[in-house]
C-alpha cells in the first residue's frame, strides 16, 4: 500500500499486469502505461505487435480457446492485475449478417473476458488483486450498426458488477466505459484527418481521446489509490455525446 502521504499509491513496482489484446491500439497505450507504472507487464493477441512494445513482454494465444488461455494464465508466476481490453467489432449491421457472426463478436467482447478472468482467478485473489474491464459507451445507448456489440458490452459492464461482489474483497472489478479513442484505426470509422477533427468537435472536450489517457485511468484502478473502489464504472468519454435534440431546439428557437 502506499504512505500516508499516498505518494506511493500510484507506483506498481514488482507487480505483473496481463493486458488482453495489447499489441495494438487501445490494449498498446494501457500496456505502456502501466509500464510506466512500474509494473511488469504481459502483453498476449494472437500477433505480436507490429511495433516492439517498450517494457512489455508479449505471449502469443488465441483467447477463444479456453484451453490455451488456461495454459497461458498457469505460467505466469503470478498475476496481480487483469486488464480485459481485447475486443471490437466492424461496422455491420444486424440483418446484414447471420447469427452466428454476430455471436463470434459478443464471444469476442463478452465471453473471453470471463474466460480470461477464470483462469486468473486463483492468482488474482493470492495477489489480492485486481480486473479492469475494458467496456464501451456502445453499451450504455442504441447502437446501430454493431448492434451485438453494443450488447456485449452493457453484459460485461453487469458480468464486471456481479464478479466484483463474488470475489470480494479478494479481487476487486472495475469497468473503464470508454467513448470515442484515436488509434491507427481511426480512419476506418471516421474518415481523413479532417474527419477525425469533425467527430473529435461533437464531444464536449473537443476531441478523441488517446490511448495513453485510457491507459492511465486503467492505471488508477488497478493501483492502491483506488483501493476502496470495485463494482464501479468510471466513463472516460471527454464528457459524452452531445444529445441530437439539442442543436435542433436551439436553431428552432434562434428561428
Amino acid at each position: 500500500m502506499g504512505g500516508a502521504d499516498g505518494s506511493r499509491k500510484g507506483d506498481l513496482s514488482g507487480r505483473v499486469v496481463l493486458v488482453t489484446g495489447g499489441t495494438r491500439g487501445v490494449g498498446a497505450g494501457i500496456a505502456g502505461a502501466f509500464a510506466q507504472a512500474g509494473a511488469r507487464v504481459v502483453a498476449c493477441a494472437r500477433r505480436p505487435p507490429e511495433v516492439p512494445l517498450k517494457g512489455c513482454e508479449f505471449l502469443s494465444v488465441d483467447l477463444r480457446d479456453g484451453a490455451a488461455v488456461r495454459e497461458m494464465v498457469a505460467g505466469l508466476d503470478r498475476v496481480d492485475v487483469l486488464v480485459n481490453n481485447a475486443g471490437g467489432t466492424s461496422y455491420r449491421l444486424l440483418g446484414a449478417s447471420d447469427a452466428e457472426r454476430h455471436a463470434r463478436v459478443i464471444e469476442l467482447n463478452l465471453t473471453v473476458p470471463l474466460t480470461v478472468s477464470l483462469a486468473a482467478r486463483e492468482k488474482l485473489a493470492a495477489a489480492r488483486g485486481s480486473i479492469v474491464m475494458i467496456g464501451s459507451v456502445s453499451g450504455t445507448r442504441p447502437s446501430p450498426g454493431s448492434a451485438a456489440y453494443g450488447a456485449a458490452k452493457a453484459g460485461l459492464e453487469n458480468l464486471a458488477r456481479s464478479m466484483a461482489v463474488e470475489w470480494a474483497p479478494e479481487i476487486r472489478v472495475n469497468t473503464l466505459v470508454l467513448g470515442m479513442v484515436r488509434t491507427e484505426l481511426s480512419a476506418l470509422h471516421y474518415g481523413d484527418e479532417d474527419g477525425i477533427a469533425a467527430v473529435g468537435a461533437t464531444v464536449p472536450l473537443g476531441r478523441l481521446a488517446e490511448p495513453c489517457e485510457i491507459g492511465e485511468a486503467a492505471v488508477f484502478l488497478a493501483s492502491d489509490a483506488a483501493s476502496y473502489i470495485t463494482g464501479s464504472s468510471l466513463l472516460v468519454h471527454g464528457g459524452g455525446e452531445r444529445p441530437a435534440f439539442l442543436d435542433v431546439a436551439t436553431a428552432n428557437r434562434e428561428a
